[in-house]
């Protein structure tokens, strides 16, 4: 007989978008939700192919005959045609896409767009990749050590399953819960020195000579940490937590892909289940950086920009857009779904969204390298520091070793005004989101508003 088989003609092209076959194992022939597959079949493993297998797959076609004792057909009781999957269409855009993997291949990060009106992904990319083909034509034990032994975790969708801590990405959330809790507002301004002392600690700002006197523009556009320590101290971190999960964080975004990370939002509670001891009241003000415990994706973060974007709705984010026959019925269409409001005035987040455009635009933001004539680009930048929990300190970016230095963020949207697309972008031991991050994001940006004619 003659079986076919997926053939990706793109190898590792959105590789963890799509997924891969394998042959069933055993224990998933056991699974109801496999009723009616047999030994050797293939089916999606990973990525979109799992998520669609059943819609893929179609109906096996075969006869049903009368025999003789010697095994001899007599003849055809029954004739079932075999009936083709249907044909699925997703929501990304090819050409940037393309410009994603190209931008993150050799890199360890993750790239992920939005339309923030929609929650349609439009790119997803997560890097290193592997050949799709190498799953379906038999993959020999020495291939799959290297893959799963890899540090930089070919195997992972860093987009949906990398978490790691926000770093300065997450004082939109920190910026929010000050101004709609009446601690700061526009008028607000505190001194910074280059650092902030709190009991017998001294917590220090990444600006070692300090920003001088500091307003919620200034705080989020040069990303000043004294600023959001102080505020971070007098909200307390419970009310800091409840922001941050109405915000969508430590919870799945919903996204039509299997094996999807929460993050975590620390609390008290949290720490006492988890460590068994209690919350130090130092603690929340590294929390308010998004430093400490905090753990996001690249998606949530994505998530959370495009509702800052669009002005406060939280989409959810999907990659699936039709699904016809072969006949050309449909099946299913893509309509946006609606997961959550931020909890924010509109106020407050016009505050936020000047803060944010001053990041890219002011001559001291801290992402004024991704600066686009002609496109107002919004954004923040996040340097996540790595930590040494093996000897509790914290890693200096000055370390020589790629695997101790800072992970890079950048999240962003354009234009500022009726925005079309938000991106998150993660490069790990990037270092500097302004430097790595940033401009990723910026010829993404470039790529998708001004296409090539």
């Amino acid at each position: 007989s003659i079986k076919p088989l997926r053939h990706y003609i793109y190898k590792e092209f959105a590789a963890h978008l799509i997924g891969y076959l394998g042959e069933i194992s055993t224990d998933e022939l056991k699974n109801k939700k496999y009723s009616g597959y047999r030994a050797g079949d293939f089916i999606g493993k990973f990525g979109i192919e799992k998520t669609c297998e059943r819609l893929l797959n179609g109906i096996r076609g075969g006869q049903q005959v009368e025999v003789n004792a010697k095994g001899q057909v007599i003849r055809v009781l029954k004739t079932v045609n075999p009936k083709p999957g249907y044909n699925i269409y997703l929501t990304i855009d090819l050409e940037l896409q393309k410009k994603a993997e190209e931008l993150i291949k050799d890199k360890a990060g993750a790239v992920v767009a939005m339309d923030p009106e929609t929650g349609q992904i439009l790119a997803l990319a997560s890097a290193p990749s592997f050949d799709q083909n190498d799953f379906v034509s038999g993959m020999s034990h020495k291939k799959w050590d290297s893959l799963v032994s890899n540090p930089f975790r070919p195997m992972e969708n860093k987009v949906i399953q990398g978490k790691y801590p926000p770093a300065s990405t997450y004082k939109i959330v920190t910026a929010m819960a000050g101004l709609e809790e009446g601690i700061i507002d526009e008028n607000t301004v505190i001194s910074c020195p280059g650092y902030y002392r709190y009991g017998d600690r001294t917590f220090r700002c990444w600006k070692r000579g300090g920003h001088g006197s500091v307003n919620i523009y200034k705080a989020l556009s040069e990303s000043c940490d004294v600023f959001f320590y102080q505020v971070g101290q007098k909200l307390g971190i419970e009310r800091l937590a409840w922001y941050a999960k109405a915000c969508g964080l430590g919870s799945l975004t919903g996204i039509d892909l299997l094996h999807e990370e929460k993050g975590l939002v620390p609390t008290a509670a949290w720490k006492r289940r988890r460590k068994g001891v209690g919350w130090q009241s130092g603690e929340t003000l590294s929390v308010a950086i998004g430093q400490g415990y905090n753990l996001a994706t690249p998606l949530q973060m994505l998530v959370l920009i495009s509702a800052v974007a669009n002005g406060g709705v939280r989409y959810k984010p999907l990659v699936l857009k039709k699904v016809k026959t072969a006949e050309n019925e449909s099946i299913y269409k893509f309509k946006k779904e609606i997961i959550g409001r931020l909890p924010v005035s509109n106020k407050s987040l016009k505050i936020i969204k000047k803060g944010l455009w001053k990041v890219v635009n002011d001559k001291r933001g801290t992402a004024k390298i991704v600066h686009v004539d002609g496109i107002d680009i919004c954004g923040k930048t996040g340097t996540a520091q790595v930590v040494s929990f093996k000897k509790g300190k914290e890693i200096s970016e000055g370390d020589g070793k790629i695997d101790l230095r800072p992970h890079a963020w950048f999240v962003a949207y354009a234009p500022s005004d009726n925005p079309k697309i938000a991106i998150s972008v993660i490069v790990e031991h990037g270092e500097h989101g302004s430097s790595t991050a940033g401009p990723i994001a910026r010829e993404l940006i470039k790529t998708y508003l001004f296409p090539a004619s």
